[in-house]
């Protein structure tokens, strides 16, 4: 029986994403329970050797790393013959990738290509008996399903700031290897992101998530003079029902129908904790929550937990944090 594990890092324009050391830390988890080690594969343009070596701290035993210029933007076809390459000459119960949006286009393809089963958007990953069991949200997140693996290989995408990378003290051993980039049915020239002004909900250190305790969608500047006492490490979430009622654009929505984050720290404004918005954020290091309902299912995960009036929380949240940041 197979125990090791393949991981995919992703990266962008030579520099690993975050999602590449949570790929690495799920299969490292995966690897461990099965009694064997953890392969990477990166591909990228010059440097990404260097790169990778950061990958032996999320968990990586080994990294196959191909170097060429055609990689610096996503090559599905190039990719592919990557992954046949190094899964069909490893021993591996498992390829595990992000549930990124590259992710969300290459595992499928992987999974055809090396004709093996496929379970996507897993938010845990054991083994039972031997044989590597997963956990996916179905029906928008209302059902936990579990699925198990029966064949010889399983392919798995994890879904993005639910796997905490490890920080071990390990060398990885880089391998070079060769993948011939062309010929390419798809070719990407290149990669455009929208400009905000506020940092992304997924990658904030603080994220300040109002609900529908704000009763309207004018209210929402309570919040966002918070973030900006808070500073630039902070950004506005939302959950999902003021995001359906149009208060909020989908790109802010915490949860599991929207974005799971893991900040340092997390603000519930006027959020009563449904299952699906506590599954978005429970990984939070601090969270704070601030609601008029005791009993709101919200404060059993906070940290610190306000009951009262949001309307004269919030501001005055601000004015002393304002405060304490002016004093230092």
């Amino acid at each position: 029986m197979s125990t090791n594990v393949l991981a995919f890092a992703e990266l962008r324009d030579g520099a690993l994403r975050s999602v590449a050391a949570e790929a690495v830390a799920a299969a490292r988890g995966l690897a461990d329970e099965l009694g064997g080690s953890v392969d990477v594969l990166a591909l990228g343009p010059a440097g990404t050797s260097e790169a990778a070596l950061a990958l032996g701290a999320a968990g990586a035993d080994r990294a196959f790393v191909a170097e060429d210029e055609g990689f610096r933007n996503y090559s599905p076809d190039a990719t592919l013959r990557a992954l046949e390459q190094v899964a069909g000459s490893g021993d591996y119960a498992a390829v595990v990738f992000p549930a990124s949006a590259q992710g969300k286009d290459l595992a499928p393809r992987a999974a055809v290509r090396l004709d093996a089963p496929l379970a996507t958007d897993v938010t845990r990953v054991s083994t039972d008996g031997g044989a590597i069991t997963v956990s996916r949200p179905v029906y928008a997140g209302k059902v936990m399903a579990d699925v198990r693996f029966t064949g010889a290989l399983a392919v798995i995408s994890i879904r993005p700031n639910v796997f905490v990378a490890g920080h071990r003290d390990a060398a990885t051993q880089v391998e070079a290897i060769e993948v011939a980039v062309e010929p390419a049915r798809q070719v990407v020239t290149g990669i455009e992101t929208a400009e905000r002004e506020a940092l992304d909900v997924s990658e904030a250190t603080i994220v300040v998530s109002g609900g529908r305790g704000l009763q309207d969608p004018d209210n929402w500047g309570m919040l966002e003079d918070l973030v900006d006492a808070l500073g630039p490490e902070a950004t506005v979430g939302a959950s999902r029902a003021v995001v359906d009622a149009g208060w909020r654009p989908h790109s802010e929505q915490v949860g599991q129908t929207g974005k799971v984050v893991s900040p340092s720290l997390y603000f519930a404004i006027g959020i009563s904790g449904a299952i699906q918005h506590l599954a978005g954020m429970r990984t939070a290091k601090i969270i704070v929550a601030v609601n008029k309902d005791p009993e709101a299912p919200i404060f059993s995960i906070a940290d610190y937990g306000i009951v009262g009036d949001l309307f004269e929380v919030v501001p005055r949240l601000a004015e002393e944090i304002r405060k304490v940041r002016n004093s230092g």
